[in-house]
């Protein structure tokens, strides 16, 4: 029996969360189709999980990525917004559809928790900050009304079927196996390749737009208390279909972010800025609040020493 299941297990966040299930001696399977994941990602591992090659789209096998399973920690996804701006068909079918079929599967397989993997896009651009779980959804972008709709159906399943389930509204998730060579590829991972190869990061907009950045490893954390918590009597009830902020509480320009690369780096290389893309937002803080009181979240890693880690890993891996 797998106790846990993570789909999207061979991407950057699903592969970490893969690692410290397998720290704490739990029984995991992987669900993923290697769209954006990477087979790499799981190679120390591979003799220690079952796999499983398949999409979330395909419902036949979702059913049978849960069955025997307790818990089921949903990373799969089609992540970035411009990918969405440039294919929103396969974002809603990845993201939306996807995360229904997951949810129906695991109704049926009678899991026992389900965690999703949602995104502080779902916000949209808000004229207030911190951005708090009670505010309206007004997402921007094809990708952000993608996990507002799982969000949605998370919640749906919990009243109208008992699954116990929570959403997690990551911010901006950065580490180690992030990748740094795709079109559609997060500040962080970009600006790091660059960076170590004496090139000039390339900024979207002035590079005064700001982010909640949060280390990969507090993401998993989250996770893993998530699951704790829907199991505890004190506190089911409340969490049970709710959604909560997993982010560090703390805003951060990309100017800053660069400049805090360049003091780790021992180098002074300036940004290139260009123009601003469709569909990103200016400013992104979350309030933590509820994850900490919900949850038990608190992160442990800051982001200057979550930025050295990466950078370590792609001095190593580039």
């Amino acid at each position: 029996m797998a106790a846990y299941l993570v789909t999207g297990g061979a991407g950057f966040i699903g592969s970490h969360l893969v690692d410290r299930l397998l720290e704490l001696g739990r029984a995991v399977r992987v669900l993923d189709d290697f769209s954006t994941g990477r087979r790499e990602n799981l190679v120390h591992v591979r003799d220690r999980v079952e796999l499983l090659e398949g999409s979330v789209c395909d419902l036949q096998t979702c059913r049978a990525a849960c069955r025997d399973v307790e818990a089921v920690l949903h990373q799969a996804a089609l992540p970035s917004v411009p990918r969405s701006m440039a294919d929103p068909l396969t974002t809603h079918r990845v993201n939306a559809d996807g995360t229904f079929n997951m949810l129906l599967a695991a109704r049926e397989a009678g899991v026992r928790r389900f965690v999703y993997a949602s995104s502080s896009s779902v916000y949209g651009e808000t004229q207030e900050l911190p951005q708090r779980e009670t505010m309206p959804l007004r997402p921007v972008s094809p990708y952000g009304a993608s996990k507002a709709v799982g969000e949605i159906y998370c919640h749906s399943f919990s009243c109208s079927f008992g699954l116990q389930t929570v959403a997690l509204r990551y911010f901006n998730v950065f580490g180690p196996r992030q990748d740094p060579t795709s079109e559609y590829s997060a500040a962080i991972p970009r600006f790091l390749s660059r960076l170590l190869r004496g090139q000039p990061p390339v900024v979207f907009g002035d590079g005064e737009q700001s982010r909640d950045f949060i280390y990969v490893g507090n993401v998993v954390e989250a996770n893993l208390l998530a699951v704790q918590a829907c199991l505890s009597d004190g506190r089911t009830c409340e969490l049970r279909g709710q959604a909560v902020n997993v982010a560090a509480g703390r805003a951060i320009t990309l100017n800053e972010v660069i400049a805090v690369m360049n003091e780790l780096l021992g180098t002074a290389i300036k940004a290139r800025y260009d123009a601003p893309r469709p569909g990103d937002v200016r400013h992104s803080l979350a309030d933590v609040s509820a994850a900490r009181r919900l949850i038990g979240f608190q992160p442990r890693v800051s982001f200057r020493d979550g930025l050295a880690m990466a950078l370590e890993w792609y001095r190593k891996n580039l």
